[in-house]
């Protein structure tokens, strides 16, 4: 059956001399895999181009539940990512969302408000020309709400702990080890009053950016399985 949907690329990877599978989080059924093909012709509808990372796309698909793999009939861009395109500190900031996100949505299932979060979050990192060396802090931070795992920054006292395994700030230290010490949980909890807004206002040492994301991506593997490391990271942290 064909419906019509909207979704935001989160990986492409070659299937073989023919073909490409797609990893699209959609607004309609979550994360899908496509097939596309990467033939080039005058008849094809859809350009294997379009399927950059983080690429806003409408989309009509030949959907079934039953099937692992899907089709795409028609697909076209919503959202040209010229700068993003362009300016290396965003490509690689697209490129690390990207690879965390395929990692983080593999069994999230459909979602309006997280469809609009993704896409709202994909608008601002265009169109910003402002500093974005906080951009992916936000965005961690932020899809963890709709993960169901948000911390609880805004309790934080001189000295507390964070505790990962609760996501809250404490006054002892717990009896487990999935903690962070108090410079660490101090780094930690500036990210309380953090935007997409006020993000360039806010100055991280790169010691304290490296520790802040390093935290947070911890945090993500204690509530989540099966989440490796990321590759594009070492990029991240050379740039910002």
């Amino acid at each position: 059956m064909l419906h019509k949907t909207r979704g935001v690329v989160l990986s492409t990877i070659n299937y073989n001399d023919k073909y490409m599978l797609v990893q699209i989080f959609t607004e309609m059924f979550g994360r899908v895999t496509y097939m596309v093909s990467k033939a080039k012709s005058r008849n094809t509808k859809v350009s294997k181009s379009l399927f950059s990372p983080l690429a806003i796309l409408e989309l009509e698909v030949d959907h079934q539940a039953s099937r692992d793999i899907h089709r795409i009939g028609e697909a076209r861009s919503t959202l040209h990512l010229y700068d993003i395109s362009g300016n290396m500190a965003k490509t690689s900031m697209t490129f690390f969302l990207s690879e965390f996100l395929t990692r983080v949505l593999k069994d999230a299932n459909d979602s309006q408000l997280l469809f609009n979060f993704l896409d709202q979050s994909v608008q601002i990192l265009e169109m910003t020309d402002k500093s974005i060396a906080n951009f992916h802090l936000v965005f961690m931070l932020k899809l963890s709400r709709f993960l169901g795992f948000y911390p609880n920054l805004h309790d934080y006292t001189v000295n507390s702990i964070f505790d990962m395994m609760n996501g809250e700030f404490v006054t002892h230290q717990p009896l487990h080890n999935h903690f962070l010490n108090r410079y660490d949980s101090r780094a930690l909890a500036r990210l309380d009053r953090i935007s997409y807004e006020n993000m360039h206002k806010f100055i991280f040492s790169r010691q304290d950016r490296i520790i802040v994301i390093n935290r947070i991506l911890e945090y993500y593997r204690l509530h989540l399985q099966d989440f490796p490391q990321l590759k594009s990271l070492d990029v991240l942290h050379e740039l910002f």
